[in-house]
Formats: C-alpha cells, sequence, structure tokens
C-alpha cells in the first residue's frame, strides 16, 4: 500500500466477530479510545464458528476482513478467539493494514495475574482443539499450568439472550466444575461472548480466582498499537454491517453493553 492510498487517521478501525461477542470488544474500545470510528462485522449469518473446520474459519476471516478493507479499515481486529487461533496466523501478512487478534493479549494478561500458577483456559470447541492458549502461555512461561476446558452450550446461550438464566448458570456450574476443583486462581474467557456471562463466572468462582477478560485485553493492545498517532475524529461513530438479521444482537447491544449504533445495515462476506 502506498503512502497515498493509506487510509487516514480518522478511518474506521475495523472489528470482525462471527456474532455479538466481538461487540465487548468493541464496548472496551469505545472505553480506551473513545474518539475512534468502529465498523464492526457480525457474521450472524455464519455464527458460531466454534464447532468449524480450520479451514472454514480461515476462508470467512479472509472474506470478513477483505469486506473491512473494502470499507476503508486503518487495522482489523479480529475480536474472535477461534478466528484468532485458527486463521490469524497465517492471513495476517497477506493485508496491508495491521491485523490483531484476541489470544495474545489475553494470554500475557494470565501469565501475568496468575499467583498460583495454575491458570483455567475456557473457549469454544475449536480454539480449545487447537492448544492456542496453552501455547501461548507456555511461551510466556513454560512452568505454568493450564487448564482448558471447551464449552460449546454458552455461544447459543449467550446468542438467545439467556445472559441471567439458571439455565446457564446451571451449564457455567458444570463447565467449571473440574478446573476449580483443580485448584485454579486465574480464569481466561476465552471467547469474545463470555465477558457478556462475566458477573455469573465471578459469582461462581468467588473471589479468590481472577477473571481475564480477552476483550478489555485486545482493546488495550490496540491502544498501544495506534501509540501516540491516534484519530482526530471528533464524533466517535459506531457503524454495524451483519451478514443476516439478528433482533437478538441489536438488544444485546443497547441492554447489555449500553452500545449506541449510528449505522446497521446487512450485507454478505465474500460478495
Amino acid at each position: 500500500m502506498t503512502e497515498s492510498s493509506r487510509p487516514s487517521n480518522s478511518a474506521p478501525i475495523g472489528v470482525f466477530d462471527s456474532g455479538i461477542g466481538g461487540l465487548t470488544v468493541v464496548s472496551e474500545l469505545r472505553r480506551a479510545l473513545p474518539q475512534e470510528r468502529i465498523l464492526y462485522l457480525g457474521d450472524t449469518a455464519r455464527v458460531p464458528y466454534g464447532g468449524k473446520s480450520a479451514e472454514t474459519v480461515t476462508r470467512y476471516s479472509r472474506e470478513n476482513s477483505d469486506l473491512l478493507l473494502t470499507e476503508g479499515a486503518k487495522m482489523i481486529v479480529v475480536a474472535c478467539n477461534t478466528a484468532s487461533a485458527l486463521a490469524l496466523p497465517s492471513i495476517a501478512h497477506h493485508y496491508p493494514v495491521p491485523m490483531i487478534g484476541v489470544l495474545e493479549p489475553g494470554a500475557a494478561a494470565a501469565v501475568k495475574a496468575t499467583q498460583s500458577g495454575k491458570i483455567g483456559v475456557i473457549g469454544t470447541r475449536a480454539t480449545i482443539a487447537s492448544q492456542a492458549y496453552t501455547k501461548a502461555i507456555h511461551r510466556l512461561n513454560p512452568e505454568l499450568s493450564v487448564n482448558a476446558i471447551a464449552c460449546p452450550l454458552l455461544v447459543p446461550l449467550i446468542e438467545e439472550g439467556l445472559l441471567d438464566d439458571e439455565i446457564t448458570e446451571a451449564v457455567l456450574r458444570r463447565y467449571l466444575a473440574p478446573m476449580l476443583g483443580e485448584g485454579i486462581d486465574t480464569i481466561v474467557l476465552g471467547c469474545t461472548h463470555y465477558p457478556l456471562l462475566k458477573g455469573v463466572i465471578a459469582g461462581i468462582c468467588g473471589p479468590g480466582v481472577s477473571l481475564v477478560d480477552s476483550a478489555e485485553n485486545c482493546a488495550l493492545a490496540v491502544k498501544q498499537l495506534l501509540g501516540s498517532d491516534p484519530s482526530t475524529e471528533l464524533t466517535p461513530k459506531l457503524d454495524i454491517l451483519l451478514t443476516d438479521s439478528s433482533e437478538g444482537f441489536l438488544r444485546i447491544a443497547e441492554k447489555s453493553l449500553h452500545l449506541t449504533i449510528d449505522s446497521l445495515s446487512v450485507r454478505r462476506a465474500g460478495t
């Protein structure tokens, strides 16, 4: 990309995820970088990514990234742990703008947070099967113990808006019991949907367990990457692109994350 074609500082930060989960990253970006324009692509037609093959997730991630780049994004945030684990390492070098995922910042925060050396990770089947968090944590400190558990029922429950529901709490207790029995003192919320359940998870785990929010730490990494050259945009905007209509998406954006959406349209990634 030449200097003349490089996106300006006031160009939007492009963010994508398979559904509503990446809005937790958008919420944290809004907190960390309040003047930035944000363009969010929610791939609601193909959610969830967690049970799909690496080849499929990589194809979806390329299509999402291409669409955000076409819309003028100055950087791309992969606000999906599954895509960060399975696709980002192989596609990042294909794009002329910076790309950042949620996995590495979350792993670094977990290493910093643990006191006992025992870390739990919860995520989708694909993220956990990739062992991406375990590998990232062990690159930083090979002496740490990592207990990673797939929680495939959580994303569908969250997409249905069942955030404060006894069924969701019962499922969480079932998933968390083994790692809590192992004495972990830190849990990585290894899916950007999961911060929407942070209060419930904290209540189950108790005050002795630190929760590492991958969305929060990703936003801080984006802020550091932009450094001293942030947007000069005076009026921040949040523009939403969905690949299929979703009533639950809007409800959670406004009610649970208190996000103000400036525009919303339905677009097809890959077309």
